[in-house]
């Protein structure tokens, strides 16, 4: 078995969802999950499909979004995982919806942060055993960054 890490590009800095699902429909059934959430939606999916002639799947409603998809999907060809980019939504805003897709099994991660993928790589084919999100700590909160943090959450109106 080789481990390495698949770097995932995200060049404008957009929120992700990468996660694991089980079945082909996966594809239709999250792009309706998305627009059925979030009218006029941007976004890419892409879809790595494990059986069968193992392509990468692919749908959204922007094609810059969808060519981004398509080409991490690929890079990762990891069995059964998605990958969901997203133009001016949060994924506090669809992940409940998301995770309550029948196919889906597990998200890996939802952030805007660079990530890096850990994936086993067999005889079979790829798996994510994780996901690297974002950077290591570099310290324990003051009163200021409470502060700080609070006032963040009211400005972008997460908080009254």
């Amino acid at each position: 078995m080789e481990i390495t890490t698949v770097k995932i590009e995200n060049p404008a800095g957009l929120n992700m969802i990468l996660g694991q699902s089980h079945f082909i429909k996966t594809v239709e059934d999250i792009h309706e999950a998305m627009v059925n959430t979030v009218p006029m939606a941007k976004f890419g999916l892409a879809f790595c499909e494990s059986s069968d002639v193992c392509l990468v799947r692919h749908t959204g409603t922007d094609e810059e979004l969808r060519e981004l998809a398509k080409k991490n999907a690929y890079a990762l060809s990891a069995g059964h995982s998605f990958i969901l980019f997203m133009q001016d939504i949060f994924p506090i805003n669809v992940l409940n919806t998301i995770k309550s897709v029948p196919e889906v099994c597990r998200i890996f991660c939802a952030t805007a942060n660079p990530v890096e993928v850990v994936v086993a790589e067999t005889e079979q084919g790829r798996g994510i055993l994780g996901v690297i999100d974002g950077f290591k700590s570099k310290g324990i909160e003051t009163a200021q960054d409470i502060k700080t943090r609070k006032d963040l959450l009211r400005k972008i109106g997460y908080k009254l």
